[in-house]
């Protein structure tokens, strides 16, 4: 779940099977598109309008915040009439048509933020419809329609399904549902990489280790969507045949947990480039590491992370910085101080200002008041009991 790439511009350059991003990316601006009002960011949106807006949604409800209503306005406008999202859609007052390229990603990422905002039922539901009927007969999802399925798109829809109140293991094609088809993309143990996922088979039909991949399907064996917090840990590290999802969870957070052991970070693997750390990845293991009960490499990832991450932040604009947020709340750190940078206000900053929702602080205050109303009538009741007490007692001693 790389922010920093988009599955269209990989394809496009031909790399898309070796990088396997699951999400849309922050791709450099253009003059293609500008931002919109209510869209977050000011790059173009091209490849990632509907993915960050998702993101950022996600991270401001986690953070306790209601978004803003022209910022959930402008992603469900996203949405097309048969409830498929695209990557961006740039004239959404025209009915959506064959040039418009509608995604298993974006559709996946709208859910989990309006799921999570509330209020949109009925959005959320001919969404979840849609990615229904795109599903493969393997159990899985493709990026596009059509395609074979993949490792982060059939993550990032368990996601979606998981937060639309929807048991993934529900969800079948063929009698298959995704958890059947996440083992088939698990690097056997006695391979290099054994236990890593793979985005998918390449063209030898050979499963190579992707981290990437492998963070998107640890979380996706778990049935985790975007948000996670600690989990159990796992009872052992041993690699073993993944026949099951809690097998592919067990391999894939063994691996993950020894990538980021020695260095703290993921690296890149972009065919031809020199290796460097992958800030996007290295938070999204973050979470999976989290969600997966191993916070012992959570934390080391994470503190990389805020020593390292900040500029990347910058640079990248609202998806970044909500990925680090999404870090930061899996192991319960504070977001508001990321040595010395407060991600929550840098993130609010890049759009409309969200307000602070209060309904779970008034929650509390009636609680509080509730119990006061009980501490006090209990005090009355007790005063009362006394002073009958003291009045019989009169009585007793004033008898013949």
């Amino acid at each position: 779940m790389n922010v920093r790439r988009s599955a269209a511009a990989l394809a496009a350059v031909g790399v898309l099977a070796a990088a396997a991003p699951a999400t849309a990316a922050d791709p450099s601006p253009s003059t293609k598109a500008t931002a919109p009002a209510g869209l977050y960011g000011k790059g173009d949106p091209t490849y990632d309008g509907v993915w960050r807006q998702s993101l950022t949604l996600v991270a401001q409800r986690t953070l306790g915040y209601k978004p803003a209503p022209a910022a959930v306005d402008w992603l469900t406008g996203q949405q097309c009439a048969d409830g498929a999202f695209a990557a961006f859609r740039a004239a959404p007052g025209k009915p959506c048509d064959d040039k418009l390229k509608t995604d298993t990603n974006s559709t996946a990422a709208a859910v989990q933020a309006l799921a999570a905002t509330g209020g949109h039922g009925a959005v959320v539901e001919k969404a979840v419809d849609w990615l229904k009927s795109v599903q493969n007969k393997d159990g899985g999802w493709s990026y596009y329609p059509g395609d074979p399925s993949d490792t982060n798109s059939t993550s990032v829809v368990i996601g979606a399904l998981a937060a639309a109140g929807a048991d993934p293991a529900s969800v079948r094609k063929a009698g298959k549902s995704p958890y059947d088809a996440l083992p088939a993309w698990s690097v056997p143990c006695d391979r290099d990489g054994g236990g890593a996922l793979a985005f998918q088979p390449d063209k030898k039909g050979e499963l190579l280790p992707n981290a990437d991949a492998t963070a998107a399907g640890l979380l996706g064996a778990l049935g985790k969507g975007f948000v996670a917090r600690a989990g159990q840990a796992p009872a052992e590290d041993t690699c073993v045949k993944a026949t099951s999802r809690t097998q592919v969870a067990d391999n894939a957070g063994a691996y993950l947990a020894a990538a980021v052991g020695k260095t703290g970070h993921l690296e890149s693997a972009l065919p031809g480039a020199k290796p460097q750390p992958d800030f996007g990845n290295t938070a999204d293991a973050v979470v999976a590491l989290a969600a997966d009960g191993r916070t012992e490499p959570a934390r080391k990832a994470y503190a990389w992370l805020e020593k390292n991450a900040s500029p990347w932040a910058e640079q990248s604009g609202p998806a970044a910085y909500a990925q680090l947020i999404l870090a930061a709340h899996a192991l319960g750190e504070q977001p508001g101080d990321f040595n010395g940078t407060s991600l929550v206000s840098a993130l609010n900053a890049q759009g409309p200002a969200p307000q602070m929702d209060t309904s779970g602080q008034r929650h509390e205050e009636e609680k509080k008041e509730s119990r006061n109303w009980g501490w006090w009538i209990f005090g009355v009741c007790l005063v009362a009991s006394i002073g009958v007490g003291f009045l019989l007692s009169g009585r007793k001693k004033r008898q013949p």
